[in-house]
């Protein structure tokens, strides 16, 4: 078979593109049904925490699925360039549709104690070891299958399929609202979970019918398939100096420009400027849905433009956009909020020296100096404030405009004591802010839902831009021999270790600073050192023969 024949998008082509979009689509779906539901999350298990080590906590459970992608990447990549795409492609699937069904039937943290999120943290662990495999394979399996001008174009398709589920996952998550009322957060959340056995079922029955890629079969045919990839792929000093820039100058950025434009607005929306969850969700999803033909632009571009220069514009669009963007959100979805800010601001006055870095992902750190008190009450409000260092300050004042609360830390005391104090300074600092005209929840009737869905669209249009050239670069970049393991690795290091905590660090990045703008440097950074490397690393990979 001539793999370079041009031949238009048949209906044998949009079959492997089909099948091929499927774990896609899964994927996505999972990831933004834990993103979107992290807050519901947190409630039922992690109940014993403070409302924001919770959140994290909540966060962290969510990370811990794409922290084990490398691992899934290796496991399924050497599988893949082993014995095939097609049989990997069904182990994977099951594996990830069982792990998000039994998330629903999980016992809370009220009936299981501390075994509820050890479960859930085990079935987020399967979940991520098998997203590993998928999408290199995806990327692999449609690219083998196209030309060299149409490649961008088709695997472009896997990326919209990927929105698509995520689409999916609001819906459900905003049909179930609907029926289950104010019994979501109790029982309602499971539905959306369970749902997966729908798609697993689906899943199971396309990939069945696949046929092998042509590329691979070749290999097998004239027994040039690798004996050992990971040594191939980690070891060999050219492959290692792709997976380097791969990392670096592509996956890294993507996963940021990326993330940040289609998860974060929700945590943002809903835990900083406490807006209401479905509210936030219907405009994120209306952006995202208008963004689907952007994917399909990419990818023409991608082969017509070449791949370098549509990521080095999108990383440069993202970059430059994402800190207005979000400011202008938040102006438009909780007015009230911005103008109490402006009109009375909150200032913590503390002895800097007492103040803790508030991350704690194993739980296991205990935050009770004076200083750390009050940054945890501040956080668990949303709102922004600045810190004002005072040497030799035994106790943290916390001033909301002219009234001033203090914050005497828990140093010392039993733990009904400390939560008793917590809860005098959290109830007093709600107080306050009510009478300075904070809002506890955003008004619905001031979100403006136009101007915040073009704010969001714009952003999506740069994360589209963005991430739409990966699939075809990476494929192009590696041998074929070993192209399923070393596209898959940096692609799920860059989704995992780095796009998957970006909610977790920003988050905390935000409430270590005091403003909740201060967590997308951690994107705008990743971004950053992607444009750079890119533009002077990065070689075209357009024309290249991916038989090789």
């Amino acid at each position: 078979m001539d793999l370079n024949a041009t031949r238009g998008v048949d209906r044998s082509t949009l079959k492997v593109i089909a099948a091929a979009s499927l774990g896609t689509v899964f994927e996505w779906y999972e990831f933004t049904l834990y993103g979107a539901l992290a807050s519901v999350i947190a409630i039922n298990f992690f109940s014993g925490l403070d409302t924001a080590t919770g959140f994290i906590f909540a966060l962290l459970t969510f990370a811990v699925g794409f922290v084990m992608r490398p691992v899934g990447a290796i496991v399924f990549g050497r599988i893949g360039d082993r014995i095939g795409r097609k049989k990997t492609f069904l182990i994977t699937i099951v594996i990830m549709g069982i792990s998000t069904v039994a998330v629903g039937l999980l016992p809370t943290y009220e009936y299981a104690g501390i075994l509820a999120p050890s479960l859930l943290i085990a079935l987020r662990m399967l979940q991520g070891l098998a997203l590993g495999g998928e999408y290199g394979g995806a990327a692999t399996y449609v690219s083998e299958h196209s030309t060299n001008r149409q490649r961008g174009l088709n695997t472009a398709w896997i990326s919209a399929t990927g929105t698509l589920g995520l689409l999916l996952a609001f819906g459900v998550i905003l049909a179930c609202r609907y029926i289950s009322g104010d019994d979501f957060n109790t029982w309602g959340w499971r539905i959306p979970f369970l749902f997966s056995l729908v798609l697993l079922g689906i899943s199971i029955s396309v990939r069945m019918g696949m046929e092998e890629s042509p590329a691979f079969k070749k290999m097998k045919a004239e027994k040039r398939l690798s004996k050992s990839p990971l040594r191939e792929t980690f070891l060999d000093k050219t492959n290692l100096r792709r997976l380097v820039i791969a990392l670096f100058g592509i996956c890294g950025g993507m996963t940021c420009a990326y993330y940040i434009a289609v998860l974060y607005p929700t945590f943002f929306m809903t835990q900083n400027l406490k807006v209401d969850p479905q509210q936030a969700n219907t405009t994120l999803t209306l952006a995202l849905m208008t963004a689907l033909p952007m994917f399909l632009l990419a990818g023409w571009l991608c082969d017509r433009l070449g791949r370098k220069p549509v990521l080095l514009a999108g990383f440069l669009m993202s970059a430059l956009s994402i800190f207005p963007i979000y400011k202008g959100v938040a102006l438009y979805a909780n007015p009230d909020l911005m103008a109490a800010e402006q009109r009375t601001p909150v200032t913590l006055v503390t002895d800097t020296s007492q103040c803790s870095f508030m991350f704690n992902p194993t739980g296991t750190r205990t935050f009770s100096s004076p200083c750390d008190v009050a940054k945890q009450t501040l956080s668990a409000t949303g709102i922004s404030y600045e810190t004002q260092s005072l040497p030799g300050q035994a106790n943290a004042v916390i001033k909301v405009g002219s009234a001033q609360l203090v914050s005497e830390g828990t140093v010392g005391l039993d733990a009904a004591a400390a939560k008793a104090r917590v809860g005098t300074l959290k109830a007093s600092l709600q107080s306050q802010l009510d009478e300075a005209g904070y809002p506890l929840k955003a008004d619905p009737e001031k979100f403006q839902r136009g101007k915040v869905f073009l704010l969001l669209m714009a952003l999506v249009f740069c994360g589209v831009i963005s991430l739409t050239p990966v699939a075809p670069m990476l494929v192009e970049m590696f041998p074929a021999r070993i192209r399923y393991t070393s596209m898959s690795f940096p692609y799920h290091f860059a989704s995992g270790w780095i796009g998957g905590l970006l909610p977790t660090i920003a988050f905390a990045l935000s409430a270590q600073m005091g403003n909740i703008y201060f967590g997308l440097w951690y994107p705008v950074a990743w971004i950053g050192v992607s444009f750079v490397v890119g533009l002077f690393f990065l070689r075209e990979t357009r024309d290249i023969d991916i038989n090789l």
